[in-house]
């Protein structure tokens, strides 16, 4: 019993089972007992009420519904309508209840992370397994995942293969093959067989706690239509005491003026906007997106423009073998591609590790290793394959070496770029025999969110620091036509502000670094979760965790929804009280009938809002 009390909302529901049955028995058998059952009633359910309220007035002035709900249980209580003032209390606390139950769903779908934490991790070294407390893991320990274990930590498979289900961090419904090379993300589980990993972020860099920080960031007060209808309310208190005040001026029927102050209480206003905005966090959450304001949704709605950075949001941010050319008869691409493969095997580069893996993903083998190897930093490397004399690198490599391009090899080189490529030239045993053209590729979703997106009327611009080339060519692929190229941080600050300037509000979409500024000071930002650096992150008010995209034109229907919801919950919440308010004018009420009326009201806001939780994409 005594945890029970501990927890306040198991409290709650105890009270309420206490309380109901003494409100029936009060309506019933009133007259025939000594003591009126509807004080356990107000006890229990009004005395929270009243000490909330009184805190609040005394401390910091706050004149919020409480206190209107406290004035009108203590008239009631004054003028002897003993069981409407306990079912005043009662009703009210089931309208608080179902709210913090409205919320606490919303947030399920998020919460949940943070008991997915994994507690423990499987270290190998020398050789040997020995459990650990998860926090213990170091970046650059070697752990070992068996089946059906979660991912203690980030970092890559160094040997095995498998599937893992991410449906936690993506919300993919399928579990995703994995094997060397691959990333794994923490709190992930592992579906069959065993692998090796090598540990890279972990503790509050891993993935699962990222998206915990992201969880306890998410706030609905901080909804700017909540302080609306928080300044509605203390009007309204004002409002109701001045017309309980005249009711009684001019009918003389103190019953009246009671009746007004309970159906006068703004619950259902101060409830329509919070447990709306939290069920559309949650919506939003069960499609891989963190809402971290409460007024992201409110701001997105008001959007005219979308702007999207290039390099990791339309794209996918990794550059990836996208055409293979041989100008040598003796030497297919097959041969060239295993060739320059072997000779990138040792070098770092962006470029020739995004050779290397796509040979490994075609051939499912690892290159040859080089006999000699030589990094030439900003030009390419030299190797030695097989006995043979490999370069791979840029004109300027070739101009060093003495070795003519010939002028087919060019004009195809030049058709590459013009696509937004990047250019490794090849050359054997001092022979230029082909090149290997690579790219960012684009997202296969991407053209059909912008033109999605374009149906709904919203504008979109990219915003990108890459060349003029390179971000023409993306444009075109996704048919956006407003193209701003070789944008530095402030280009991208300035293009906002123009936009501003114009009335229309900016939605900027974005993954890196360099994007910060412009998710910060975009009327919203949204960050790519999953490759977005975490100061971009930060930066922004949504997070696409599965960096999805396709997900984007669902949230701003979703936005559009929430506030749709909102507006109805608040004026159907006014047109029910000024009705209630008339009728107890008129003295067609009594303040039994008028709390039942009222907080029917605000449980059918509540309810109202709960249906978004639900609301899905063919909604529209």
């Amino acid at each position: 019993m005594i945890d029970v009390l501990k927890s306040e909302e198991k409290r709650t529901v105890l009270f309420l089972i206490i309380s109901l049955p003494a409100l029936l028995i009060s309506f019933f058998y009133a007259d025939v007992l000594p003591v009126d059952m509807a004080w356990i009633a107000i006890i229990l359910c009004g005395g929270p009420i009243i000490k909330g309220a009184m805190i609040g007035l005394i401390t910091e002035f706050d004149i919020k519904a409480d206190v209107l709900v406290s004035i009108a249980l203590i008239a009631s209580i004054a003028i002897g309508e003993i069981f409407a003032a306990g079912e005043i209390a009662f009703i009210m606390t089931i309208g608080a209840y179902l709210e913090e139950r409205t919320v606490a769903k919303a947030r399920a779908g998020i919460e949940k992370l943070v008991h997915l934490t994994p507690t423990t991790a499987r270290l190998v070294y020398n050789g040997h397994e020995k459990m650990i407390p998860a926090e213990q893991v170091q970046p650059g320990d070697t752990l070992r995942v068996l089946a059906g274990e979660s991912i203690a930590v980030d970092g890559l498979i160094l040997s095995g293969r498998t599937s893992i289900d991410q449906s936690i961090m993506t919300g993919e419904s399928l579990p995703v093959d994995k094997g060397e090379g691959d990333e794994v993300f923490s709190g992930t589980v592992n579906q069959f067989g065993i692998f090796d990993m090598i540990a890279q972020k972990v503790g509050e860099d891993s993935s699962l706690q990222r998206m915990i920080d992201l969880v306890e960031s998410a706030d609905a007060g901080k909804a700017k239509i909540v302080r609306v209808a928080d300044r509605w309310a203390t009007w309204i208190v004002v409002i109701a005491l001045m017309t309980a005040v005249a009711t009684w001026f001019v009918t003389k029927e103190i019953t009246r003026s009671v009746t007004v102050l309970v159906v006068f209480c703004p619950c259902a206003l101060v409830l329509a906007t919070p447990t709306a905005i939290m069920a559309g966090i949650g919506n939003a959450t069960k499609h891989g997106i963190l809402i971290r304001e409460g007024d992201a949704l409110e701001r997105l709605a008001k959007i005219k423009r979308i702007a999207f950075d290039k390099t990791g949001t339309l794209t996918f941010g990794k550059p990836n073998v996208v055409q293979i050319v041989s100008i040598d008869p003796n030497i297919n691409e097959t041969a060239l591609l295993e060739l320059v493969a072997s000779s990138e095997l040792r070098s770092e580069h962006p470029l020739g590790k995004a050779i290397v893996a796509f040979y490994k993903d075609k051939s499912n083998k690892p290159p040859v290793e080089p006999e000699k190897f030589q990094l030439l930093p900003g030009r390419g490397v030299l190797a030695t394959v097989n006995s043979q004399n490999i370069l791979a690198g840029n004109e300027t490599l070739f101009t060093d070496q003495n070795i003519p391009l010939p002028k087919i090899l060019i004009e195809d080189a030049e058709n590459s770029k013009g696509n937004g490529s990047t250019v490794i030239y090849i050359a054997v045993n001092g022979h230029a025999v082909g090149m290997i053209a690579l790219s960012d590729t684009v997202r296969p979703d991407a053209a059909d969110t912008v033109n999605d997106i374009n149906k709904s009327g919203i504008q979109i611009t990219l915003l990108t620091g890459d060349s003029h080339q390179a971000a023409s060519y993306i444009a075109h692929t996704c048919n956006i036509h407003d193209v701003r190229a070789n944008c530095l941080p402030e280009n991208k600050l300035e293009v906002i502000k123009e936009h501003d300037c114009n009335n229309e509000l900016v939605c900027m979409v974005g993954d890196g670094i360099n994007d910060a500024p412009a998710l910060k000071i975009a009327h919203v930002g949204i960050a790519m979760g999953g490759i977005g650096s975490d100061i971009a992150i930060d930066a922004a008010d949504i997070v696409l965790v599965s960096d999805d995209i396709k997900e984007l034109p669902y949230l701003l229907r979703l936005a559009r929804k929430t506030m749709y919801t909102i507006h109805f919950n608040l004026a159907a919440a006014m047109i029910l009280n000024f009705a209630a308010i008339i009728l107890a004018v008129m003295g067609l009420l009594s303040p039994i009938a008028g709390a039942l009326v009222h907080n029917l009201g605000s449980v059918a806001v509540v309810i109202n809002s709960t249906l978004l939780l639900n609301w899905s994409r063919i909604n529209k």
